[in-house]
């Protein structure tokens, strides 16, 4: 599987994300490709969330970890340094998606095993293949069209295999 590059999703359409996936105060956000952090601030800062951020690059895990501390959020955020396809994703309300098409082609089916019914999953510009969106939204960001799309527990079909 090829390297995600890291091209940061632009503020605007973190927040765009955020409130389309209506974060409530004390859910957990979970970030997979966290990058520099900014979508883990947002919600720690404009939700009071919990957020937990999976970033295999150390590189942008230093940077991300800078980011949060300078922002003030430490104590409600969690960074992993781990690969996101071996990340738990059970005790997620929120996860957040700005990967390549291959990357969300494998994570769906962990996501329709793990995730609780009441969780949705929003995706910055890549859907998930085969999924019905629950709201597909058109971003204009600096004259550039971004799509995000919002999956509810429906959309996944929870839970497709019965769980231990």
């Amino acid at each position: 599987m090829r390297r995600v590059p890291f091209v940061p999703t632009p503020h605007q359409i973190v927040r765009r994300m955020l409130d389309l996936a209506e974060v409530g105060k004390g859910e957990v956000v979970l970030d997979l490709g966290a990058g520099d952090g900014r979508i883990l601030v947002d919600a720690v800062r404009r939700f009071d969330a919990s957020a937990v951020g999976v970033e295999n690059n150390p590189r942008r895990v230093l940077l991300a970890t800078r980011n949060i501390e300078r922002s003030g959020v430490s104590d409600k955020v969690r960074l992993l340094n781990q690969n996101l396809l071996e990340t738990s994703l059970r005790d997620a309300d929120v996860v957040t998606l700005y990967l390549l098409p291959e990357m969300n082609r494998a994570l769906l089916p962990r996501m329709m095993r793990e995730l609780k019914p009441s969780a949705r999953v929003v995706a910055h510009d890549f859907p998930l293949p085969g999924v019905k969106p629950t709201k597909r939204e058109r971003v204009n960001h600096n004259g550039v069209f971004h799509y995000i799309y919002l999956y509810s527990a429906d959309a996944l079909s929870w839970p497709p295999i019965k769980r231990f």
